[in-house]
């Protein structure tokens, strides 16, 4: 018997529409909260050009990006794609980086849903509420991908009708002198403040569509990925900009911008100015809110889990990390990893004050630095590849190649540049988190060398 049969495998049940709800339910609680901290640092009008930036960014990324999973459809997803362009060292540093992104992101998403409880619940403390969504949730992704994934399917659709019925609630009291009115950095007109708060603003406009990518890792449970994954990457990246621009102009003019900038519940805070507080609408915005920040938290649970285990699988992490569970064939040991990892982050803003900002941010933030990285080396992956290996079948080639990946990536550099400006301790805890991995990756070959063959990743030296 070959060594490959004893490879760990997921099972294939996700067609595109759980598809397409995982690529935006893995986003959507971006739309509810963590942007607004943007208005802090660029003002209204400074954000929507970020925001316009970021999405330009996106969109050449996605479109890209999907070349590289449909061509490589591997638990991994980015890993999997600079481990075939680059060797270990490359999927290293992409592997790495995803994990720092979607193992930060679940616990400002939990510390959000706290939030949002808390408007109901004034004494439930916020915290015990994320832990306790985490064991809700963890449970549920163990239990099978399947019904993980209609699960996700539904709490989307969901949380998208809100954001509709939010917008349509609060557009009668919408004036574009509220929305106007100091939109640049906290001035009325442009000036050199309002340039540096438009890059200082970059990591909430990433927030928008932090994630969507998230959805390749769901590439080995997927019935035709070479079909099913561009269609739901091309809809999902549409539906979520449609959603930011909306949600971000219609909360913006509805009255004192100012006072949603600092706060985890922008949406039920705007909705409140024009229904006030004992309306039935801003109930069920708390209410069906939850639904946005559910889908993202649970669908970043599963992303996280595939990553971790793709990596132990390979001989990155601890092989254990790979186990999968023998009746419902998840990765359970890789979502309990993280989640300990993410219970404890929620619990550090007592330890840990970084730049006067609230910790929710600078969880953002530290998020969106292993995304950017990650970006960056995945369209180099895709130059890479397109030279090394032209015969490689490419059922989805990226549009107006090479244009379209290079704005991509000219765009992260961009990204990635401001926000080591910016956040200068943040900069440095990252590179300190994946430093210390790479450590780990030199002392570990052996057990990458003994870790089973994955055909996938054959060809990279």
């Amino acid at each position: 018997m070959s060594q490959a049969k004893h490879t760990p495998e997921l099972k294939r049940t996700l067609g595109s529409f759980q598809l397409w709800g995982i690529a935006v339910g893995l986003v959507i609680s971006g739309e509810y909260f963590g942007w607004s901290y943007g208005w802090a640092q660029a003002g209204t009008l400074g954000f929507l050009f970020t925001a316009l930036g970021v999405a330009a960014m996106y969109a050449a990324f996605i479109f890209s990006f999907t070349e590289l999973t449909t061509s490589i459809p591997h638990a991994g997803g980015p890993f999997a794609y600079a481990h075939r362009a680059f060797g270990p060292t490359g999927g290293f540093i992409a592997g790495f980086a995803t994990l720092i992104e979607f193992v930060f992101a679940p616990p400002a998403i939990a510390m959000a849903i706290g939030a949002y409880i808390n408007v109901q619940f004034p004494a439930i403390d916020p915290k015990w509420v994320a832990v306790g969504a985490y064991l809700v949730f963890m449970s549920l992704n163990i239990l099978g991908v399947s019904i993980a994934a209609t699960f996700e399917l539904l709490v989307t659709i969901l949380a998208i009708f809100e954001l509709l019925v939010f917008m349509g609630v609060v557009a009668p009291g919408f004036e574009v002198s509220n929305f106007v009115k100091g939109g640049w950095a906290g001035s009325d007109t442009f000036s050199a403040g309002s340039l540096s708060g438009i890059f200082a603003a970059i990591p909430f406009a990433i927030w928008f569509f932090l994630a969507i990518e998230g959805a390749s890792m769901a590439a080995e449970e997927a019935k035709d990925p070479q079909r099913t994954i561009p269609r739901a990457f091309i809809g999902g990246i549409l539906t979520l900009v449609v959603l930011a621009l909306g949600v971000m102009v219609f909360a913006g003019g509805v009255g004192d911008w100012t006072a949603l900038s600092n706060i985890n519940d922008p949406l039920p805070q705007a909705m409140k100015i024009i229904v006030g507080s004992d309306s039935g609408w801003l109930h069920m915005l708390v209410w069906l809110g939850l639904f946005g920040l559910i889908a993202s938290f649970h669908g970043i649970i599963m992303g996280y889990s595939r990553q971790i285990f793709a990596l132990a699988r390979a001989g990155y992490l601890p092989k254990p990390l790979a186990k999968v569970h023998r009746r419902f064939r998840t990765p359970h040991l890789a979502i309990l990893a993280g989640g300990v990892v993410g219970i404890a982050a929620i619990f550090s803003d007592s330890l840990i004050v970084i730049g006067g900002m609230p910790l929710t941010a600078n969880i953002v933030t530290m998020s969106v630095f292993g995304a950017i990285v990650m970006y960056i080396t995945s369209m180099l992956s895709l130059f890479k590849l397109r030279q090394t290996e032209p015969r490689l079948s490419r059922p989805f080639s990226a549009p107006l190649y090479p244009f379209a990946p290079a704005l991509a990536l000219v765009l992260a550099v961009v990204c990635l540049v401001a926000m080591i400006y910016y956040n200068p301790v943040l900069a440095l805890i990252f590179a300190a988190m994946m430093f210390a991995g790479y450590v780990y990756f030199r002392l570990t070959h052996r057990s990458r060398a003994a870790a089973a063959f994955d055909p996938q990743l054959s060809g990279a030296e």
